[in-house]
């Protein structure tokens, strides 16, 4: 039911690359609230464009034909009656420099039944490409209200609140489009056969193999799939043709009607597109420019997120010792309360704020790449390389997302409509390295990589860094080349993309996109890290070690009694991180790594390597806090993460050899690169994919090209260096 304070809702909807996220952003601020469509994963941003008023960003599609679940989300909510908080209104974002194109999706939105308000969208960038439009004479012809607007910097964004506030309430525009008789008729049969609206019935009947059709299968009964196949035969003979082509036909026939008195174009020069994309899609040009762009995303990252970084588990650390001091002197000082509040809580809310930084750094990067135009050309320049695998360039705007975390990865991929090249771009995007890992390659890195630069500028260590990020793609391509080529077979889909217009970036867009990447994080993944944070803690504390205990006591006597000032707090913190050692060794998560330490062995790993890469199965960021306790140094303060590098480095086995060496945290870098150690990852899967199948599969075959990987980068490693 609507609320008393937002008692009218207004959908908007329009094209990819149409400005619709700005134009919404614009309107919104930061009133923004990301959540889900009821029952489906799909992100529903909705915002208040005044007071008494919701805005609703419907997923940007092409057209109402519905084939993926994104267009689905739209056509259902469009479908949806007011008193289920249907939308009173529709805003249809429409590109002024593709108009008859945009509008294609305009007619079929005035096909719901809904009063609509067109948003006619970078009329700036129309004019210097030499379009002139007449937007009374559009407005009379579609009989609707046309707006012109420059979302980018605000312009017209007052006269659209004006037209949507004065159209609220007013009836629907007539269907502009008159179907053909042989569609008309058999889709009124099917609405009456399967209960369905009439809108609905016309797309089950021209999209074949569309979410309509499954629709109509689902409530028409078993007989149903057979009818409709009927049904479109004798359409498709009458018009001697395919349905979508009949469709295609009466829109563009009457879109040229309407908007031939309407456009006035005039010839204008090359633009600074056209001489920008000479370069940027050019095969091998604009292919070195993505690389070049690539690396100094992954590189900025690991130079510009450390003061940050540091500054957040210095803060953390701070209010884990303001715990400690609270319960000085109390009957919980020492005890497991004090343990689970700093070693659980404390630590679980830093481990999910510490990646904040990364986040940012990388959704700044996608964001400013997507507002300037560049990111559409990326996609276009890969989907050279992802046609190989069977997957189009639609595929890699989720991979991307997926470089600073794989749950919004893999729920960009609803976007995709062929269902195979959805769910294999499901299963591969967990390859890619997110921020999670980050902690991990900045350790391993810092302790055994040498500090020296290559060419006299380039950081062997950030190079290092990079190659973890490639090593992700370069498995992920082949990957889904098997399983295009095994689990899902089929023919690769088309890939279509508007390549909008270049323009500077909007500095509050950017800002309103990485605000909204970041919370989202911090909801969505963020609460399972803190859960299992907690589940880790737990595991390395239980069962309590007595005889650990009495260990400690007596040390902490014997110093008492033998040293005092300085010396002797400093025996007693070295005590305490020796307890807290020898209690996670001793505990179920200790006891789980000496049994698995055979099969960690052809790693060159031992068994406390092996332990802490089994607590970071659930959250793999958890495996540089364990490695602090395995190696009796107890909790971070200020600068001993450099301590704990150096204690990996000089980390010996009970037989006097190193416990690490290059090869061993080359063969741990591989290992984290590849392994699918997150559950929220696997929940984001079963979600999207509504069986526990898939995330099985993709735990079980990262896990094993994980292990695969390390070994064979640590025997090859072993032999070079």
């Amino acid at each position: 039911m609507k609320t008393a304070t937002l008692t009218r809702r207004v959908a908007v909807i329009g094209n990819p690359n149409t400005g619709k996220s700005t134009l919404f952003n614009a309107l919104t601020g930061l009133s923004q609230r990301v959540g889900n469509y009821p029952g489906v994963t799909v992100e529903k941003k909705t915002g208040a464009l005044d007071e008494g008023t919701q805005l609703v960003d419907l997923p940007g599609t092409y057209s109402l034909a519905a084939y993926s679940p994104d267009e689905m989300i739209a056509v259902s909510t469009l479908l949806t009656g007011p008193e289920q908080d249907g939308p009173d209104l529709v805003v249809v974002v429409v590109d002024a420099g593709n108009l008859e194109r945009n509008l294609y999706l305009a007619t079929q939105v005035f096909e719901t039944g809904r009063p609509v308000v067109i948003a006619l969208n970078m009329v700036d960038a129309a004019e210097r490409a030499g379009i002139t439009i007449d937007t009374e004479a559009l407005s009379r012809a579609l009989g609707v209200p046309v707006v012109p607007t420059v979302a980018r910097s605000g312009q017209g964004l007052d006269a659209l609140r004006a037209r949507v506030h004065e159209t609220l309430g007013r009836p629907a525009p007539a269907p502009p489009c008159r179907w053909p008789e042989p569609i008309e008729r058999e889709a009124g049969a099917l609405a009456a056969r399967a209960g369905l609206p009439p809108f609905l019935a016309r797309r089950a009947l021209v999209d074949r193999g569309g979410a309509a059709e499954a629709l109509v299968a689902a409530q028409g009964g078993p007989d149903a799939a057979g009818a409709l196949a009927q049904a479109r035969a004798r359409a498709e003979t009458a018009l001697a043709g395919p349905l979508p082509a009949a469709e295609a036909r009466m829109r563009y026939g009457w879109l040229a009607q309407v908007t031939a008195g309407c456009v006035t174009r005039r010839p204008a020069g090359r633009s600074w597109t056209d001489r920008l994309d000479a370069v940027l899609t050019h095969r091998a040009l604009g292919s070195l420019v993505l690389v070049g762009v690539m690396s100094a995303m992954f590189l900025s990252v690991f130079q510009w997120a450390a003061p940050l970084m540091d500054l957040i588990e210095r803060g953390f650390q701070g209010v884990g010792d303001l715990v400690t001091r609270t319960l000085s002197g109390t009957p919980f000082q020492g005890g497991l309360l004090e343990s689970l509040l700093v070693n659980g809580v404390v630590a679980g809310v830093g481990g999910v704020l510490v990646f904040l930084p990364q986040i940012a750094i990388l959704f700044l990067f996608i964001a400013l790449r997507e507002d300037c135009g560049y990111l559409a050309r990326a996609a276009f320049l890969m989907d050279r390389l992802l046609r190989f695998s069977g997957l189009s360039g639609h595929s890699f705007i989720p991979m991307l997302s997926s470089f600073a975390c794989a749950v919004p990865g893999i729920m960009a991929a609803r976007t995709i409509g062929d269902r195979k090249s959805r769910l294999t771009t499901i299963l591969i995007t967990p390859l890619l390295s997110c921020s999670a890992r980050i902690p991990i390659y900045a350790l391993l890195i810092a302790a055994f990589v040498p500090a020296t630069m290559i060419a006299g500028f380039l950081p062997l260590q950030g190079l290092v860094f990079a190659a973890m990020y490639f090593v992700g793609i370069a498995v992920a391509i082949p990957v889904a080349w098997v399983v295009q080529r095994t689990l899902l077979r089929g023919p690769p889909a088309p890939f279509v993309m508007e390549l909008p217009p270049y323009q500077w970036p909007s500095p509050r867009t950017v800002a309103l996109r990485v605000l909204d990447r970041c919370r989202a994080f911090v909801v969505r993944a963020g609460t399972l890290i803190f859960a299992f944070s907690i589940l880790i803690w737990a595991l390395g504390t239980f069962p309590r070690s007595e005889e650990a205990r009495a260990e400690a006591r007596v040390e902490r006597q014997r110093a008492a009694a033998t040293l005092s000032g300085e010396a002797l707090r400093q025996r007693e913190r070295e005590i305490a991180n020796q307890e807290a050692g020898e209690l996670l060794r001793r505990s179920a998560l200790g006891r789980m790594g000496r049994a698995l330490e055979p099969a960690f062995a052809p790693l060159g790993w031992d068994w406390r390597i092996g332990m802490a890469t089994l607590a970071s199965f659930p959250a793999r960021e958890v495996v540089v806090s364990t490695l602090r306790v395995i190696y009796d140094l107890g909790e971070a303060e200020g600068d001993d993460e450099r301590d704990l590098a150096a204690t990996l480095a000089a980390a010996r086995r009970p037989d006097g050899r190193p416990a690490f060496d290059l090869a061993v945290a080359l063969s741990l870098l591989v290992f984290f690169a590849l392994c699918c150690q997150c559950f929220s990852t696997l929940v984001t899967i079963k979600r999207e994919t509504n069986s526990w199948r898939w995330p099985v599969f993709t735990f079980a075959y990262m896990t094993a090209l994980a292990y695969a990987g390390a070994l064979a980068t640590r025997h090859v490693a072993a032999l070079w260096l």
